[in-house]
């Protein structure tokens, strides 16, 4: 049984968090970097950004996460790091050791993540005196759990964080995480952070194999707007303090607990990214079905998911049947107009190449729906895939617009 429960990732044993406003947004109320800590060396994890162009922080931190082992995580928002040459990988090295100083742990257990505007050089005064602060405040309550949160957000217009509990081996685990993430969202992850922490006693390798499953059905199945970031990462950290048995891929029962309740933090984190994307008023599920291949699934659902005539005809709570099945068309994946079936809300609108009329009043009510379900039968196979995304309003073309570097 998985159950939720206040914080996120201060709830884990022995993980603690501090962070303030150092300077690197305007409003003084808005913290910008912060710091997770472990009291005890934790098997590490991460996945990153497939993009070729990558930030500095990303550089260092795949680095770091080879040999497996990390203590704390350092963080800024409001400045990316990202195309700043030399300079940057330095400032980036500085950080880790700047915080593992102030930690009193090696600098190479430290991982370092900045997210914000891109090709701009970090202020390193403002930096080093947000580290130093940030150990100074570190804890475990709910309000440092609020603010770490609220510290890695950048157009985020809600803080991302979870906690849930689960028995393991008739030992109680838990697994805490905050995320952001908003615009420049796509398969593959894109401009999003989603740090987790646990207390489970789990083997290195099977850590990796675990967030690697679980962000495959989670952060690779979401997109705002198909934008690729350069600075996205997913790490766990995982303590061994609730000392249960330690898990592995041998461990069949306890590593499936594990997984499912590591899914349902990764998957919760995802929709809630997607929920808040950029002047979005709709969260949208595709579900593909009766595929040949997943992965012509996959390449049908992310076509339609960032086509833009389909995204803004659901912002005008159009059911616009044609841009769906045509931006299916369009995938690169053979398909047969006499066997698709399109629903929208389990309301059948397209079958066998031709339009279904339903209902007015009743497709109309539909639309009108905060979240919005596509269902598209390709008839084809038994391979089905499911991705999240969000409608493009002329609110986002504006937040966008106003954005400058």
């Amino acid at each position: 049984m998985i159950k939720t429960i206040p914080g996120n990732i201060t709830a884990p044993k022995g993980l603690k968090a501090g962070s303030v406003h150092c300077g690197l947004k305007r409003n003084k109320k808005n913290h910008d970097i912060g710091i997770i800590f472990s009291e005890q060396p934790c098997k590490s994890a991460a996945l990153f950004t497939k993009n070729q162009i990558v930030a500095a922080p990303i550089k260092l931190s795949r680095k770091v996460v080879k040999d497996g082992m990390v203590q704390a995580i350092v963080v800024n928002s409001g400045n990316a790091n990202a195309c700043t040459g030399k300079r940057g990988e330095k400032d980036a090295e500085t950080m880790a050791l700047l915080t593992s100083k102030q930690l009193n742990i090696k600098a190479n257990e430290v991982i370092v993540a900045s997210t914000g505007i891109i090709g701009h050089h970090l202020p390193m005064a403002k930096i080093k005196s947000g580290i130093i602060q940030s150990s100074e405040r570190l804890g475990n309550n709910n309000t440092h759990a609020i603010n770490i949160a609220k510290a890695i957000m950048t157009t985020d217009l809600v803080p991302k964080h979870i906690a849930v509990k689960t028995k393991i081996g008739g030992k109680e685990v838990t697994i805490g995480a905050i995320a952001k993430g908003s615009g420049m969202i796509s398969p593959d992850m894109a401009t999003m952070f989603c740090f987790i922490t646990t207390d489970a006693a789990i083997s290195l390798n099977t850590l990796r194999s675990c967030i690697k499953k679980s962000t495959e059905s989670s952060f690779n199945q979401i997109t705002v707007d198909g934008h690729m970031s350069t600075s996205d990462m997913v790490a766990i950290l995982a303590n061994g303090m609730a000392n249960n048995h330690n898990i592995t891929s041998s461990t069949k029962s306890d590593l499936a607990l594990f997984q499912k309740a590591l899914d349902y933090v990764t998957l919760n984190m995802a929709k809630e990214i997607v929920k808040d994307g950029e002047g979005a008023t709709k969260f949208i599920q595709i579900e593909v079905h009766e595929a040949k291949s997943v992965s012509d699934a996959k390449k049908i659902a992310r076509t339609i998911a960032e086509s833009p005539l389909v995204k803004t005809a659901i912002n005008g709570e159009d059911p616009n049947w044609g841009r769906i099945v045509s931006a299916a068309g369009y995938a690169r994946v053979t398909l047969d107009e006499s066997k698709l079936k399109l629903s929208v809300n389990n309301i059948t609108i397209y079958k066998k190449g031709l339009p279904v009329t339903p209902a007015p009043k009743r497709l109309s009510s539909v639309m009108k729906k905060k979240e919005i379900t596509i269902q598209l039968h390709l008839g084809m196979g038994n391979k089905n895939t499911t991705l999240w995304t969000c409608d493009l309003s002329k609110e986002y073309v504006s937040i966008n617009a106003d954005y400058h570097t």
